[in-house]
């Protein structure tokens, strides 16, 4: 495997920023620079590279659905769960397309993969391909964005 990592304060400012949602605005869209979006990428990839495909997860385990770039839900599940460390999470798929903010969501997602890679774990959904990401919105949102 290779060798990409991210700076732990750089990884740590990333998931402030995309927290500080919570006293904003509904609706605000967090400022993440390009770079930053890469390494995320880049970083956790090689990470679900070196963990198996199958898993097998000790309870207790909080089981998180479809979030769609519905972010202010996926920050509620946060909330009403624990923030990472304070709980283990194991997400469905399907993080991206048709919400307002699946770039906030998925960044999110990624840095806590990131940050704790024994104790949160995302599975592969449908919406977790390039032909659907065209269709149902994401691939526009980031272009946009």
């Amino acid at each position: 495997m290779g060798s990409a990592s991210i700076d732990p304060v750089l990884l740590d400012d990333i998931i402030c920023r995309l927290l500080e949602f919570k006293q904003a605005r509904p609706g605000k869209q967090v400022q993440l620079m390009e770079g930053e979006i890469r390494q995320l990428c880049t970083v956790a990839r090689e990470i679900f590279l070196q963990q198996p495909n199958l898993l097998e997860l000790e309870a207790p385990i909080k089981i998180c659905g479809d979030i769609h770039g519905q972010y202010a839900d996926l920050l509620r599940l946060f909330e009403y769960g624990g923030f990472p460390p304070k709980a283990n999470y194991l997400f469905l798929g399907d993080y991206v397309d048709r919400g307002k903010q699946s770039l906030e969501t998925i960044c999110l997602l990624l840095a806590y993969k990131i940050k704790y890679p024994e104790n949160f774990f995302l599975l592969r959904g449908n919406h977790e391909c390039a032909s659907i990401n065209r269709i149902y919105g994401f691939y526009d949102e980031c272009k946009r964005r």
